[in-house]
């Protein structure tokens, strides 16, 4: 513990001195990331296509802002040390024009260590220079993983955790101060998979968010056991730190891909809302099905997302396979969400409300977001929930 309090002494210390820029990701970011779907096969028309699919699908109207190249884009450096895209991506300077002709921003993707975690080029030893040449591209948000950065701090602190975290806070900080010298709102992504609690120390150094957890998989187990890590969490979700807003970051969003069913991926992205977690698209926006795309744009959930208020929800009950969420949002209202994680159907016994253990008293008006319909919730009513189904609503006079 005392190790880990001057490794927070020293963050601060560096935090002072970082360079104020452009706030940036006032809400949790929107948008779509190349990995889920493509992985290392991603191509510059790859990219191109996706930013025509979330401009025409209605993606782009609903709030998806970002086009986001995940790992593999790396070429070689020149006589300078100045990072190239390799052959897939031939010019990122005219395909950055492209995204944004579209009314869309790009993303892009690099690590600490000498190497991403696909074996291309990191930024290490050129961070500044890759900060440079990514603004001068017109690259608006960078996701930078920790990697072969790993061995680079146990090698130089084999047995001193403490030290490693340093070493990590001290990467990440440099970084963001080169991205911030460069003059150029870019959002910056933590993805170090939540170790040594990002959330307490990425906000200082102008991080706008941060993985929580290991990678998510297109699996209700999975998604669910990162669901519930991500309790205890919501005071450091918000909109307001000093380089714009800083948001827990549960992993991408899986919804369309594998073999979710169509509760599952309205499950995940209705709690993925309820976390004002950043809301990345990764599948197959081409051969996306009707159903798939009326839950990505989703209005009502996703404004549930990027309320004003910037609150995360907490769990407030569990009973059974049954959790309760809770939400405050902007003028009052709230969010509840009914989640019936387990894997039976709640028909013959369905699942009873207690509106008193939400703080509510009596009967409440609100709002159904997968139906768009009124429904009144009352004390200890029966609600029945399919396998892995939700019930979503707005309550905008609570009472």
């Amino acid at each position: 513990m005392i190790r880990k309090a001057l490794a927070m002494t020293a963050l601060f210390a560096l935090a002072a001195t970082a360079v104020l820029a452009q706030k940036v990701a006032q809400t949790p970011p929107m948008g779509w990331n190349s990995w889920n779907y493509f992985a290392e096969k991603v191509t510059d028309k790859d990219i191109r296509d996706s930013a025509d699919q979330i401009a025409d699908s209605g993606m782009r109207d609903a709030g998806y802002v970002y086009v986001n190249i995940d790992d593999t884009w790396e070429g070689q450096r020149d006589a300078n040390g100045v990072i190239q895209s390799n052959s897939k991506f031939p010019d990122m300077k005219a395909l950055a024009d492209y995204v944004h002709s579209k009314g869309l921003k790009l993303g892009i993707y690099s690590s600490p260590g000498p190497q991403t975690c696909a074996g291309y080029a990191g930024s290490y030893g050129h961070e500044e220079q890759d900060a440079k040449t990514w603004a001068a591209w017109g690259v608006d948000y960078v996701k930078y993983d920790l990697c072969s950065y790993i061995r680079i701090m146990r090698n130089a602190h084999p047995n001193d955790p403490a030290a490693q975290m340093l070493m990590m806070i001290s990467a990440y900080d440099k970084m963001a101060k080169a991205l911030h010298a460069t003059g150029r709102p870019i959002v910056l992504s933590l993805c170090q998979y939540g170790w040594d609690a990002p959330w307490e120390w990425a906000p200082a150094l102008g991080g706008n968010l941060w993985r929580t957890t290991g990678d998510i998989n297109a699996r209700w187990d999975r998604i669910y056991t990162i669901l519930s890590q991500q309790e205890g969490l919501q005071k450091y979700a918000g909109p307001d730190g000093p380089y714009g807003g800083h948001w827990n970051d549960p992993d991408m969003l899986e919804v369309g891909n594998g073999n979710l069913s169509l509760a599952e991926n309205r499950s995940h992205f209705s709690m993925w809302a309820m976390l004002s977690a950043p809301l990345l698209a990764g599948n197959d926006l081409p051969h996306m099905k009707p159903e798939i795309r009326d839950i990505l744009i989703n209005r009502d959930v996703i404004a549930i997302d990027q309320d004003q208020l910037g609150k995360q929800a907490s769990r407030v009950y569990s009973e059974g396979e049954v959790d309760v969420w809770k939400k405050q949002l902007s003028g009052g209202a709230v969010a509840i969400a009914v989640l019936n994680a387990g894997s039976s159907r709640y028909s013959s016994h369905p699942f009873h409300l207690d509106l008193a253990k939400l703080g509510l008293h009596g009967t409440q008006q609100a709002t159904d977001l997968w139906t768009g319909k009124p429904i009144e919730l009352k004390n200890d009513m029966p609600i029945e929930l399919g396998t892995h189904d939700i019930l979503l609503v707005r309550i905008a006079n609570p009472k």
